[in-house]
């Protein structure tokens, strides 16, 4: 028998529905594809919302972040609830809240109303996602998990260029808010298969409930990531961005402290002492925190700089998505070959590489030199995924599997909270800066929303052209400039991201467990 094979485990020894296995994981599959899709769908959107809806840069931002906050904050606290009620329960409520939510956003009228409908859909998502993996880590046997959970990743690529291909597709022929409406079907389809073939799992005694804990991890993820958010769209000077995060920093102290203290602890946070587990979860936070903050300023690049209409836009975002896809599902092989630590440490590298063949991207750049660093992208994204998911959970007993798929996925919002407002905010300061003088041609009333970003500065281009007369010579006038500024500010956005996972890969190469002996 290779290394790689595994003997099957005895009759006695099979977990509830493993006969139905693969079915549970095409339905888990689904589950997460509307959870991921829910967010990715709107990021080809943002230009249209911001006309449409009359929305600020910040106002755009809080869309996406509104969703990110509340899910990040709820995350360990579903996990810990499905643990002591069942995940098949959690499940449904959460397709229930996150369809719910996808309605009422669909029909907001205003941008606070969207936020506010995000923020619903945020309770739902994080009432899913980690149930989806702790569903498929006690349905999978450890010798066939790691093949699974690296399909689970796997699908997450195709969520992140189905969304904006899907929002793409939409927005060529119906109102905005047919955006939101895609994932209501999706989650009927996701709840008849809980339904249908999902075996109920909890934790068969879990004792008492550490609400303390619980309400703790709330304040403290929340007062993080929401100082993160507003530093990146308000400045990172401010009371109220370092006031909350301070906050959060501390809560997230005394949680810690709490749950080695308590006889019935939410986590156990002796988990972090293995290296494995925390080099993992660090593996995961900086792999999407390049990945989502890399997609909010490549889609302004498609469709401010190169002109891309939100239907091109999506499909240019396809290759990350493949990449991932394609990657992802084969890693856990890999890392059982090579060890997880050489599997996860090529695939930063190749991302590095992929933020640095950005310095090539310009307004003139060929369309298959912009596919094909997407497409390095994604292949290095999906290397990441599998092996460092796996990593968490091979730690985490069974029975506590919601709680670590919920740490698992908590690190992966922040990680992607972080990259949206610090590179959101690299991004808007030094477009700013590089705009200067030029956006002084435009009407004085549209000069400081037209500095946020490109396509501000493009929609009151067009505003002003429309007026016809001098105004709007001196208004087309700067459409130039602002495409160069956001190049120059994209280059040097990309140098964060590629040394963010630089930094990525030596902590991998350093902590994360190496090739296993043979037998």
């Amino acid at each position: 028998m290779s290394t790689t094979e595994r003997p099957a485990p005895a009759a006695d020894q099979l977990p509830p529905g493993y006969e139905r296995r693969w079915w549970v994981l095409g339905t888990m599959i689904v589950c997460l594809l509307m959870v991921i899709m829910g967010n990715t769908i709107l990021n080809v959107a943002l230009p249209t919302l911001q006309r449409e809806l009359d929305a600020t840069q910040g106002e755009l931002q809080w869309a996406i972040d509104s969703y990110i906050l509340v899910f990040a904050g709820l995350l360990f606290s579903w996990g810990v609830i499905g643990d002591r009620i069942g995940r098949r329960k959690v499940l449904l409520a959460g397709l229930t809240i996150f369809a719910l939510g996808s309605v009422l956003a669909a029909f907001s009228d205003s941008a606070l109303q969207l936020i506010g409908w995000r923020a619903l859909m945020g309770v739902g998502g994080a009432a899913i996602q980690p149930a989806t993996l702790a569903v498929i880590t006690n349905v999978f046997p450890s010798g066939e998990r790691g093949r699974a959970i690296g399909l689970w990743a796997g699908a997450s690529g195709l969520a992140v260029a189905g969304g904006p291909l899907a929002g793409g597709l939409v927005l060529e022929h119906f109102w905005w808010g047919a955006v939101f409406l895609l994932g209501v079907p999706v989650a009927a389809v996701g709840a008849v298969g809980v339904l249908t073939v999902v075996p109920e799992s909890k934790d068969p005694d879990p004792g008492r409930l550490d609400v303390p804990g619980v309400l703790l991890s709330i304040a403290a993820l929340v007062g993080v990531v929401y100082g993160i958010i507003r530093g990146g769209s308000e400045g990172w000077s401010e009371l109220q961005t370092w006031g909350p995060l301070a906050a959060g920093v501390v809560l997230l102290v005394v949680f810690i402290w709490w749950q080695r203290r308590t006889a019935h602890p939410a986590l156990d946070v002796s988990l972090f002492r293995n290296p494995a587990f925390s080099a993992a979860a660090g593996a995961l936070a900086l792999n999407f925190f390049a990945l989502q903050g890399a997609t909010f300023y490549l889609v302004y690049y498609l469709q401010g700089v190169r002109g891309y209409s939100p239907l091109e836009s999506g499909a240019s975002l396809v290759p990350v998505a493949l990449g991932i896809a394609l990657t992802a599902p084969r890693t856990s092989r890999l890392a059982e070959r090579f060890g997880a630590k050489a599997v996860c440490a090529t695939g930063f590298t190749l991302i590095a590489l992929s933020f640095a063949g950005i310095q090539l991207l310009d307004a003139d750049a060929p369309v298959w030199l912009v596919l094909a660093d997407l497409a390095l992208q994604g292949i290095g994204m999906g290397a990441v995924m599998a092996p460092a998911t796996e990593s968490i959970m091979s730690v985490v007993p069974r029975e506590k599997a919601g709680a670590g798929a919920a740490v698992n996925n908590a690190v992966r919002q922040v990680g992607g909270a972080l990259g949206v407002a610090i590179l959101g905010s690299v991004l808007a300061t030094s477009y700013a800066n590089r705009l200067g003088d030029d956006v002084l041609a435009l009407p004085a009333g549209a000069r400081d929303q037209a500095g946020e970003s490109i396509v501000a500065t493009l929609a009151a281009v067009e505003d002003a052209e429309a007026t016809g007369g001098e105004t709007a010579a001196a208004a087309a006038a700067v459409v130039d400039p602002a495409r160069e500024a956001f190049v120059g500010a994209m280059h040097l956005t990309a140098v964060g991201t590629a040394a963010a996972a630089v930094i990525a890969a030596v902590v991998v190469l350093l902590w994360l467990p190496g090739r296993r002996p043979a037998g």
